[in-house]
């Protein structure tokens, strides 16, 4: 059987939760935690909080739908045309990289498009492993249509994605 991503739909801040109980069953769950820095009385802390509220995802096969339905804190999955939606590993990939490299990452909605390629985007535009790389006043932005959000965040410096960025030319240098 082959495995999809799907996306579990959970009782509010049961995320860590569901994604925990997922893994002890031996399924492939991803929360993916977003790094966000908090004022603390006199200091900052680096907080995590899942960058999707309400959603895991979950790699598995179509006969294992019910046996995820059925656990503790689980809602339902989404659907997307009477079907349990399918997300793109391109997509997962995409959000694994970007929370790796980037902190405070901002959710835009956007119109769902399943068929729509996920890639980074805005203006000036860079080919960059296969996605367009966008960079725009310190900020880039990852297109994940399936799921219908932008994910944003701004970056301090010159480097993006551990690459030198060249602002005065408007250049990308992969070194």
């Amino acid at each position: 059987m082959q495995k999809n991503w799907y996306l579990v739909y959970t009782k509010p801040k049961c995320e860590n939760k569901v994604a925990s109980i997922l893994t002890r069953k031996k399924l492939e769950a991803f929360c993916p935690q977003n790094r966000k820095q908090a004022k603390q009385l006199r200091r900052i802390k680096l907080v995590f909080e899942p960058l999707f509220s309400s959603y895991v995802f979950v790699c598995t096969e179509e006969q294992n739908i019910p046996m995820i339905r059925q656990t503790e804190n689980v809602l339902s999955l989404v659907y997307w045309k009477g079907k349990p939606a399918i997300i793109k590993p391109e997509e997962i990939a995409m959000i694994r990289s970007f929370i790796k490299d980037h902190q405070d990452i901002k959710l835009e909605k956007i119109e769902v498009n399943p068929d729509e390629k996920t890639r980074i985007l805005n203006q000036p535009n860079y080919i960059m492993d296969g996605n367009i790389l966008s960079l725009k006043n310190k900020s880039i932005r990852a297109n994940l249509p399936s799921l219908g959000f932008n994910m944003v965040a701004e970056f301090e410096g010159e480097t993006v994605l551990g690459r030198e960025i060249l602002f005065g030319s408007k250049h990308l240098s992969l070194q």
